[in-house]
């Protein structure tokens, strides 16, 4: 079969654009918000205009940090800087740990109208023909991204650990930083490994391979410590399509590496960390929860097909070591398991928490009682708003939003995050559609990675992608290897189906 989209590109783009539509979201600025673009850029010229050495504006509330060996590390691909991290070494054994965070909200007023385009979306979304930012790139990968060798303010959580990785004590603070180095995750995760050199970025700054071994060192720890507590490792399957001449050349999967632990550890303790410290200066705030499950005995039932017995009520340390146990047992099928936990679990949601609420949530997944986003402001709402609330908090000035403001919030950043997660799933969908309609009448091995009301799935391996199994498959199981035949594809809709090849 020849291929009739000739330019993968051109077409994924159009399906994400009609995907934003359908689902509610806005993929273009309105023209009050390029305006106000404009003007804020023709204001920054003179912020920047100056140079790394120059520090001389620095406000007398902020602190001067431009000295430190700054990072950041992010995807191959990412502009959007959120945050930056670096850590230093004390003489009795402990660390300290720091994140810098973008300060958004000094171009972004609250109800501007980039604001208001901000809190429509809620969220930057991420398909890989087009990217729908939350924000205009000139303000998320220019002004207001922690970029290479560039003066920025930001707002810092500085955290202290002791030599096992427990927090003894944690401090915020607004302060002005530079990026000394601009890392990618596969890269510093190969060189973490022995499976690589040191990144060229970092080869030219001065100690900085010690400090991506110390930054490593702690976040080890702290996942150690994390996961001892109940937190839940799961693995998911999101390939990523890569281009070459305009058309899809493969599917890859991103692993989740040493480099994007090291990340996920230390914004997972940096949001711990201001949340309860909005708690304790008593100011109230939006947080990420997943809840305790309500198909907890959906979950303990999946466990008894393994062999595995799970307490009657939900216990996340419990269902870790079940994931652990699975992971080290199939590896190769264990995605599949994840997606179906998840599943049951529930997604996570944003949620008005009160200073002082007894009846806290907190975030099954992470195991963490206290979970505020606040780590990305430049692509997600919900950190935006967290910042203007911190920012209050740190003058002793009045909370910028009224707790039923903020609940409302709360509710619709959680629809709008899920609207988006289905248009990048979709796009992903049709990726794959795209990729494989083209080999019809192949043979592929794969398992199979879905069994419901509704039919059987089956995941292929190679190009990593799901599609239906049709026809009559009463005696297959959850995560059973299959050999299945392509018999067809829909690029717009992303259907791709398999028969059973015996």
């Amino acid at each position: 079969m020849t291929n009739h989209y000739k330019n993968h590109i051109e077409t994924l783009s159009a399906l994400a654009y009609s995907a934003m539509i359908e689902r509610g979201l806005k993929p273009e600025f309105g023209v009050e918000a390029l305006n106000q673009l404009k003007l804020i850029q023709k204001n920054a010229v003179d912020i920047t205009n100056h140079k790394s050495g120059d520090h001389h504006f620095i406000e007398d509330d902020i602190q001067d940090q431009t000295d430190l060996l700054w990072c950041s590390i992010d995807n191959d691909d990412s502009k959007d800087l959120d945050q930056l991290t670096v850590c230093k070494a004390l003489k009795d054994g402990s660390m300290v740990v720091m994140v810098a965070i973008a300060d958004v909200d000094s171009l972004v007023p609250r109800n501007s109208p980039l604001d208001q385009h901000a809190k429509d979306n809620t969220t930057s979304v991420y398909t890989s023909a087009r990217v729908f930012p939350m924000l205009p790139n000139e303000l998320s990968t220019d002004l207001t991204s922690l970029n290479f060798d560039s003066p920025r303010n930001a707002i810092v959580c500085e955290m202290h650990f002791d030599s096992a990785g427990h927090e003894l004590g944690y401090s915020i603070y607004r302060s002005k930083v530079v990026n000394r180095c601009k890392l990618a995750y596969d890269a510093v995760s190969d060189w973490l490994e022995n499976n690589g050199p040191l990144p060229e970025a970092a080869s030219h700054v001065k100690h900085m391979d010690q400090q991506l071994q110390d930054q490593d060192k702690w976040a080890q720890k702290l996942r150690a410590l994390r996961h001892a507590a109940g937190a839940l490792e799961f693995q998911s399957i999101q390939p990523r399509a890569l281009f070459k001449n305009d058309v899809i050349s493969e599917l890859r999967e991103q692993p989740h590496n040493r480099a994007r632990q090291l990340i996920e550890e230390f914004m997972v303790a940096a949001n711990g960390c201001i949340a309860r410290f909005l708690a304790a200066k008593g100011y109230a705030c939006i947080r990420r929860v997943v809840r305790s499950p309500e198909k907890w005995q959906r979950i303990v039932k999946v466990a008894a097909q393994y062999g595995e017995h799970l307490p009657s009520e939900p216990n996340s340390t419990a269902l870790e070591h079940f994931l652990a146990k699975r992971h080290r047992a199939e590896p190769l099928t264990f995605p599949d398991l994840s997606l179906v936990i998840v599943k049951l679990m529930g997604s996570g949601e944003y949620v008005l928490e009160r200073p002082n609420d007894k009846s806290n949530i907190g975030h099954f997944g992470l195991a963490v009682l206290h979970y505020a986003h606040s780590t990305a402001p430049n692509r997600r709402y919900p950190d935006l708003i967290t910042q203007r609330i911190l920012k209050a908090a740190l003058k002793g000035v009045n909370s910028p939003y009224t707790n039923a403001e903020l609940d409302i919030l709360a509710l619709h950043c959680t629809t709008q995050e899920d609207a988006s997660k289905k248009v990048e799933r979709q796009l992903r969908k049709s990726e794959a559609a795209l990729l494989l309609q083209s080999h019809l009448g192949q043979t592929f091995k794969g398992v199979v990675s879905g069994v419901n009301e509704a039919g059987y799935w089956v995941r292929i391996f190679t190009p990593p992608a799901e599609g239906k199994l049709l026809g009559l498959n009463d005696h297959l199981e959850l995560g059973h290897p299959v050999n299945v035949k392509l018999i067809h594809t829909n690029v717009e809709r992303g259907f791709i189906d398999f028969e059973l090849k015996h």
